[in-house]
């Protein structure tokens, strides 16, 4: 989640259109809001789709572990043992 959140101001720079102006020598910078928007729901959906690999990984370990592993009977018997002395 961490690489995710790292990535999202990389991708919000790409919403920053520059243009130059030779003849009147200046740069025009503009911020397209549209652009960012949908950069950060992209990074969203990413951290989404990650999050729900990650939790079926875990199902299907666990079921894998539970298969192999089967189910255990244990007995617990409270009497302690008779002395034959």
């Amino acid at each position: 989640m961490s690489r995710i959140a790292l990535i999202l101001p990389i991708l919000l720079l790409g919403a920053c259109q520059v243009s130059t102006d030779d003849a009147n020598d200046s740069m025009t910078v503009q911020y397209n809001q549209d652009v960012a928007e949908n950069a950060a729901a992209d990074v969203g959906n990413a951290a989404e789709n990650i999050g729900g690999m990650i939790a079926n990984d875990v199902e299907q370990t666990a079921d894998k572990v539970k298969n192999e592993v089967g189910d255990v009977d244990v007995d617990v018997n409270r009497n302690a043992p008779s002395n034959s002395n």
